[in-house]
């Protein structure tokens, strides 16, 4: 989603937090409320040294008071085209680090970049560079969302790009990755869809469905040959119907399939949302951003590809027809609007931000909880579930903010 030179924005910082600040001895946050895999513990007690979770800490550790807070595992982001100004598609590295940056700072400690629909020499061309990022850790591999879309649902990827999923053009972008691709977004009914689906199972990458007119029975199809993921439910698919009960129960119904959700109050209506929990469960719902340019930037205008967009009050719409076009969400207003919004626990929240998404990457081993050994990957919220600090790898992002 591309903000080009000359795109027209409101340039403000993400948030206003302090400069990042190294972590130079091993740290205790106590008094907490602290959201564990095994349930949350009041005034509670986490030791970081390191770069990591540890079960202990030693004397001369530096004690931060965090009473009256909660402490909550790093947000965990599958699907995101940029940030700050910045596009995950068309922008430089230092553009891309601005938008990577833009969302730690809103508590998303790993990443997946999305691509946007385009030309495959030009697809190719960016998953080379964006593979280079995934190398240096700075983002957790790369999603491919387009060209191999129904032009029926294309929501806002420009028409004249779009392409049948042949395994070939497929296994083309796969390369081009060099091992970092995480996910393909497919409309598996087109010509040669079943087949890329089990081309991407078989590279153990992830085959979503999205952006789909698929029917009920061609969604099973696609299921059983290897799909695991529903791109944004509910959104560019065809809605629920009683005689026609298409994709989103096929999606929703399946234990094999991870839905994810927008949770902007844009996307998704709250009965949409509380009838995905009910059915799939937090262990089932990955919430993203899909978010663009303007997220933690500003109103204006920016370009999508070849489409112009207007920002309007954090709406991202297509200036031609109004469709939307993204979001500008970050992962701390997801969660704050879960809990707050849509009445989900805590716990629940936690589960779809952070080790739902963790466990789908294949990384949960090393991120998505709080646990002795894993990665000092944590968000420090307020008891009205306002950000009030991010630590990633044991460096804090955003400095504590505790007075």
């Amino acid at each position: 989603m591309a903000a080009h030179p000359g795109a027209r924005g409101t340039a403000r910082p993400a948030t206003h937090h302090p400069h990042p600040a190294t972590a130079d001895r091993p740290t205790v946050l106590t008094g907490a409320t602290v959201v564990l895999p095994t349930g949350t513990v009041e005034n509670g007690r986490l030791a970081v040294d390191g770069t990591r979770i540890t079960a202990t800490a030693p004397e001369d550790a530096h004690v931060i008071d965090a009473t009256g807070h909660y402490v909550v595992p790093g947000f965990v982001d599958l699907h995101n085209h940029g940030g700050g100004g910045a596009s995950f598609t068309s922008g430089s590295v230092d553009d891309i680090l601005k938008g990577i940056h833009t969302h730690r700072l809103h508590g998303t400690t790993t990443l997946v970049a999305s691509t946007v629909t385009g030309d495959m020499d030009s697809l190719a061309r960016r998953a080379g560079l964006l593979s280079e990022l995934a190398e240096q850790g700075e983002i957790a591999g790369i999603h491919f969302e387009g060209p191999f879309i129904s032009p029926c649902r294309k929501g806002a990827h420009s028409e004249e790009l779009l392409r049948d999923p042949h395994p070939a053009e497929v296994r083309k972008l796969i390369d081009a990755a060099r091992g970092r691709a995480k996910m393909v977004t497919l409309a598996t009914e087109l010509p040669g869809g079943l087949d890329s689906v089990r081309l991407l199972a078989d590279h153990g990458v992830i085959a979503a469905v999205g952006h789909t007119d698929a029917t009920y029975e061609q969604t099973v199809q696609a299921i059983d040959a290897g799909a695991t993921v529903a791109t944004h439910l509910f959104n560019a698919m065809p809605p629920l119907g009683h005689r026609s009960p298409g994709p989103i129960t096929a999606l929703l119904e399946d234990e094999r399939i991870t839905v994810e959700l927008i949770n902007d109050g844009t996307h998704l209506h709250p009965a949409a949302l509380q009838l995905a929990f009910h059915h799939a469960g937090a262990h089932r719902v990955a919430f993203i951003t899909d978010a663009m340019d303007a997220a933690g930037f500003g109103d204006g205008r920016y370009w999508l590809g070849p489409l112009e967009v207007e920002v309007a009050d954090g709406v991202a719409r297509l200036l031609a027809d109004g469709t939307i076009a993204g979001s500008t969400l970050t992962l701390d207003r997801a969660f704050q609007r879960a809990v707050t919004v849509d009445g989900l626990s805590v716990e629940d929240a936690v589960t779809a931000l952070s080790a739902t998404p963790a466990r789908l990457l294949g990384l949960d081993d090393t991120i998505g909880s709080l646990e002795p050994g894993k990665s000092a990957d944590l968000v420090l919220l307020d008891s009205a579930y306002e950000l009030k600090g991010v630590m990633r790898r044991g460096e804090w992002v955003v400095g504590p903010q505790l007075g």
